[in-house]
């Protein structure tokens, strides 16, 4: 039966080792392009010897590199795979069942990133599942070249959410994962505004990575993936206090920086695209129910909703995300994952439950837009909406 065709593209860098299980993990796609960024080992022979069309440029960026296989591409589907990670068989699956029967409309799909460090296989402490936009129609999407760091593509509609993994190669040894994680650092400090005063570096510095070590390690669970998990999440909060670090070592030499943006405690965060987006927050019965039904008026209108609720009848018409209750625990959890999927604009509670749930969320998931509320009429809801996100282009705006 006919498919869309659909075109794998990897860019690479000295990365001979791994380079096979990832191109073998593509061979069902029509066409494999990778772009060598400058390798000084056996990366192009590996890559030519796949069957994979080879383009070789120095290396400019992540952004402008992937830009380039984009370009380099023929077919109606971009599937995004760095040399490091391997399409799972069920993926697979997903993906080819996707190419035969697209949804109208479709432009994007997102399945989760699994991470295997240092011989074991992450869970919570990596947030897995971690939602990623590495499949979509190739008219649509481009990377922003303005980003260092951070270029992945941002969802402009609620994408599809294919089954299986896309298994990432984090880290064979400790040695890596510190040379990763000091690598990390030194590229995203570099395009980092410098704070104000020094209220700014202790937040970076100390406050925010103590409260991001508190919070993965409990509220999502990163405790549960033993060893390996403390040892990820330490090595995440490590790479945030190095980044503040040099941040404030360049500023006290002078050196100045290409600051793409100003710090949102996030360094590079994400950037809104497409309609607003709406998240519903309710406990069950006439909460969940009066939800659903404001959640689908703004639907109506053209905005991207979706409901958060405990198990129980909702709406039929919106997306569902459904929790056991909403504790201080699973709630985060749950508004995490929305967040993966596309950026949320406004959580609106429903009900005295939800309120609370609110309330006890972390301040960087309380998304709020002054003039919408449960008790805001849709249409009321909707205007200023578009009014506070900038009603003449409402996907260039940050959140």
């Amino acid at each position: 039966m006919a498919r869309e065709r659909i075109a794998a593209c990897v860019i690479a860098q000295d990365e001979q080792e791994h380079l096979p299980k990832a191109l073998a993990s593509v061979a069902f796609c029509d066409e494999t392009i990778v772009v060598d960024g400058g390798s000084r080992d056996g990366t192009v022979e590996v890559a030519r010897a796949a069957g994979a069309r080879v383009i070789e440029n120095p290396w400019p960026g992540y952004a402008a590199q992937r830009n380039l296989a984009l370009d380099a591409a023929e077919s109606d589907w971009i599937l995004e795979v760095d040399a490091d990670e391997r399409v799972s068989p069920e993926l697979r699956a997903s993906i080819e069942a996707l190419l035969a029967a697209p949804p109208p409309g479709a432009g994007m799909a997102v399945f989760a990133l699994r991470h295997h460090f240092l011989g074991g296989w992450l869970g919570p402490s990596a947030k897995y599942p971690a939602y990623r936009s590495r499949l979509f129609r190739r008219s649509v999407y481009r990377h922003d070249e303005a980003r260092a760091v951070h270029e992945g593509i941002e969802p402009r509609e609620l994408p599809l959410v294919l089954p299986g993994d896309l298994e990432h190669e984090l880290a064979g040894t400790l040695r890596e994962a510190l040379l990763d994680t000091w690598r990390y650092a030194r590229l995203e400090s570099g395009h980092v505004a410098a704070p104000s005063g020094a209220w700014g570096y202790l937040k970076g510095i100390a406050l925010r990575p103590a409260m991001k070590l508190v919070y993965r390690t409990v509220v999502d669970g990163g405790w549960r993936d033993g060893w390996r998990g403390l040892l990820k999440i330490s090595l995440d909060v490590g790479s945030d206090v190095l980044v503040w670090t040099l941040v404030a070592l360049r500023a006290l030499r002078g050196i100045p920086v290409q600051a793409q943006e100003e710090d949102d405690g996030a360094h590079f965060g994400r950037r809104r695209a497409g309609p607003m987006r709406i998240v519903g927050l309710a406990g069950r019965g006439r909460s969940a129910q009066a939800a659903a039904s404001w959640l689908e008026a703004l639907q109506a209108q053209g905005a991207d909703v979706a409901l958060i609720y405990e198990d129980g009848s909702a709406g039929e018409d919106i997306p569902l995300h459904a929790v056991r209750r909403l504790g201080p625990l699973s709630t985060p959890r749950a508004v995490d994952i929305e967040m993966q999927l596309r950026i949320i604009d406004a959580l609106v509670p429903f009900g005295a439950r939800a309120r609370l749930a609110w309330r006890l969320l972390p301040g960087n998931l309380r998304w709020s837009i002054p003039g919408v509320s449960a008790e805001t009429p849709p249409e009321q809801a909707y205007a200023s909406a578009r009014a506070a996100l900038g009603a003449d282009d409402p996907g260039t705006r940050e959140p």
